[in-house]
């Protein structure tokens, strides 16, 4: 949004590290699916769980506000980058040890800089995609490089959150959430518009080769305007092209923090997933897609203290169980990279930690823990 909720400390309870790691305490800005209660604590919530080693936590940079991970592969060794809200940059990390990189971006207009960076995915080990909030636009770089290619999406963005991405023809399709609002109120609160205007809650665009370069083409724009349906608040979504689905994320505690069924034509489908589960704020949504067209959905449930993941079947979209990491807390992004390498062989799962950094899950671990049946590539 574009105004600037009040500043919050985060309480000493969670800047417990891991023997290796120092933490400090993080003010942070408060996004609009942020509220002014008291931060909601998985201690004072009976949430069923299991509990899931970190392989690591990078180091933590308060400073930066670090919100959403995703990873490529860069002449096989794993890379890790994650958006920096606060600096306007990306952090690139070593994807199997969490050590810091460099830095890339850097606040401005001009291609290759950005303003106030959030929802960011790779694809294909060649293209990154990241989510501008200030500057209303979508940014696409190269890897590994990160060589800007294309800007797009200013003339139909109002406050771009979150995206996803996926092939389509020799080129991509782009969908983007954006959490417009209808003003402030006396407290200086977002209003959430009328349902009968939430019909733009999420952009759809093409981007395609165009000669030497890439362009993008605006194709529309989708949301639900039911009561049941509609997205008040929206960041996180992914999709499932085997299966005609797109989940995102409703953040809105009020209405029922919860993930909504769509399809990929932007429908919804009149199905909820993990309401009544939810107990702080649905948020990062990733996928583990096995061969057989099996596997599990992994969405976050945002304890200001330690975020639960709660784990969904990909085909009927039962819940299967639920982890939380022994520090990983207020989780914003998400990304799992299901393909395997001597440190993580069957995949590894990423998370934005406090606000501070990355943290990262062994899916071995994952499974072990869930009794989760083996899950092939």
């Amino acid at each position: 949004m574009t105004s600037r909720r009040p500043l919050r400390l985060l309480p000493l309870l969670l800047l417990l590290p891991l023997a290796a790691c120092s933490v400090a305490p993080v003010v942070a800005d408060r996004e609009p699916d942020q509220y002014d209660a008291d931060d909601v604590l998985l201690r004072d919530h009976p949430v069923p769980h299991v509990v899931v080693r970190e392989a690591f936590v990078t180091a933590a940079t308060p400073e930066e506000n670090i919100d959403s991970p995703a990873s490529w592969l860069q002449d096989g060794r794993r890379m890790l980058v994650a958006t920096a809200k606060a600096t306007d940059a990306l952090v690139v990390y070593d994807g199997d040890t969490g050590q810091r990189l460099r830095t890339v971006g850097g606040p401005g207009t001009v291609p290759g800089r950005l303003q106030r960076p959030n929802g960011v995915a790779t694809i294909d080990d060649r293209y990154l995609f990241v989510v501008e909030r200030d500057n209303r636009r979508v940014q696409m770089f190269r890897l590994p490089e990160f060589t800007p290619l294309l800007v797009f999406g200013a003339a139909e963005l109002q406050q771009p959150y979150g995206l996803w991405v996926r092939a389509s023809g020799d080129g991509y399709e782009v969908l983007v959430s954006d959490a417009y609002m209808a003003g402030e109120d006396a407290n200086g609160d977002d209003i959430v518009p009328p349902l009968d205007q939430l019909d733009r809650r999420f952009r759809r665009y093409q981007v395609a080769r165009d000669g030497d370069g890439w362009s993008a083409r605006a194709a529309g724009a989708f949301g639900d305007t039911s009561a049941a349906g509609a997205i008040r608040v929206p960041e996180s979504l992914f999709g499932d092209p085997a299966h005609d689905r797109l989940l995102v994320a409703e953040e809105d505690v009020p209405t029922g923090t919860r993930l909504r069924e769509y399809d990929l034509q932007g429908r919804y489908l009149g199905r909820d997933v993990g309401a009544g589960l939810y107990r702080a704020q649905a948020e990062g949504i990733a996928l583990m897609a096995c061969a057989d067209g099996s596997g599990w959905w992994v969405a976050s449930d945002q304890f200001a203290d330690r975020t639960v993941f709660h784990l969904f079947e990909r085909r009927g979209l039962a819940h299967v169980g639920s982890f939380a990491g022994q520090v990983t807390g207020l989780t914003d992004g998400v990304w799992l990279d299901p393909r395997g390498d001597a440190r993580f062989p069957q995949g590894v799962f990423y998370a934005s930690h406090l606000d501070q950094g990355v943290t990262a899950f062994d899916w071995r671990d994952i499974a072990s823990a869930l009794s989760l049946p083996a899950c092939a590539q």
